[in-house]
């Protein structure tokens, strides 16, 4: 880093919290990381979908153990 940025950066991290998440928001907006953020919005929307499925009875949850047993049976004991 430059000097400069080392100094907003020993600066920032006197702020609360709260102002330094906010500046780190507002820096990764100016970076054009907008991807990242429609990735982000898409799996709000797709975890939102899926707890709704699940809450109507669409959809069922499968205990971990389960799930891992069928994964050893298929690939082998190595996972």
């Amino acid at each position: 880093m430059t000097e400069i940025a080392d100094k907003i950066y020993e600066q920032a991290l006197n702020l609360p919290v709260e102002d330094r998440v906010s500046l780190i928001d507002k820096l990764l907006e100016s970076t054009n990381f907008s991807l990242k953020k429609d990735v982000e919005e898409a799996w709000i929307e797709e975890v939102e979908k899926r707890y709704n499925d699940f809450k109507s009875g669409k959809t069922k949850l499968i205990p971990g153990e389960e799930v891992f047993e069928k994964i050893r049976k298929r690939f082998g004991n190595d996972i």
